[in-house]
């Protein structure tokens, strides 16, 4: 019998099996957190979580509220400082990042700044990059899990919070940015992405059960390169699920706004 689920269950499903027994991964509250924690829970139970506030490898009770929550440090290795974790980020021994935005672009640019023309008179102001341009920039794979849709998806970002690819090619490493850093996937509502090896374009990797290249094509301004051979996505299994709303998300905080 086929299991169902909403769109926030199946990308947040898909993130966690990104995370591999043994990473090291630096989370923000909401989606990246409930991810590890999945993650942590079923295939990667020697998943290092870390928070921007300074919580390293936590056994995480409940899901915290924010990057400063107590229990981002609840059976810790250790309770630290943001100076600190950015330090190994430098340092090269993080593995993944989790980020987001309002606008992404096809080399993996991302904007949480502002929309507009304008940067003193914004249409639309945002948080800023808090971390998130540090994160980027020195850990080795950035995961992007966020609704696809062509506002988000743009042309052009009207402003680079956080350095992807920049113009693609070797861009990103003229720039001065580290070698073998940069973005990794981008897992959507529509189906998980990828870049290029060479130009960096974002690509498909697969596509959700459901879902078709007319809806990869529609929900994006930029054309995102179709390989021949692309995946479906594996659906997320019963005991995935289960152990996601029963452990990771019991109130349905997060994996409601799916519904």
């Amino acid at each position: 019998m086929k299991t169902s689920y909403n769109a926030m269950e199946l990308m947040i499903t898909i993130a966690s099996r990104n995370l591999e027994d043994g990473a090291m991964v630096v989370v923000g509250t909401g989606v990246p957190c409930a991810a590890a924690m999945l993650a942590q829970l079923t295939k990667s139970p020697n998943l290092t979580i870390m928070f921007e506030a300074g919580g390293i490898a936590p056994l995480l009770p409940t899901m915290p509220i924010s990057v400063g929550d107590s229990r981002t440090t609840h059976k810790g290795l250790k309770a630290t400082s943001m100076a600190e974790i950015m330090e190994l980020c430098q340092a090269g021994v993080v593995d993944y990042c989790f980020l987001g935005g309002a606008q992404i672009d096809k080399y993996g640019n991302l904007n949480s700044t502002m929309i507009g023309e304008d940067y003193q008179k914004p249409t639309t102001r945002f948080p800023g990059s808090g971390g998130a341009n540090d994160l980027a920039s020195l850990c080795w794979r950035t995961l992007v899990v966020t609704p696809q849709n062509k506002k988000r998806f743009a042309n052009k970002v009207d402003f680079i919070t956080t350095p992807g690819f920049i113009k693609g090619g070797t861009s990103r490493v003229e720039a001065g940015l580290p070698k073998d850093t940069g973005p990794y996937k981008v897992i959507t509502d529509i189906g998980v992405y990828g870049y290029h090896p060479k130009t960096k374009e974002m690509m498909l990797l697969s596509l959700h059960p459901g879902k078709t290249l007319e809806d990869v094509k529609e929900n994006a301004e930029f054309e995102i390169l179709i390989p021949d051979n692309f995946e479906t996505t594996v659906e997320p299994t019963a005991d995935e699920l289960k152990i996601l709303r029963e452990k990771v998300d019991p109130s349905g905080v997060i994996i409601g706004r799916g519904e």
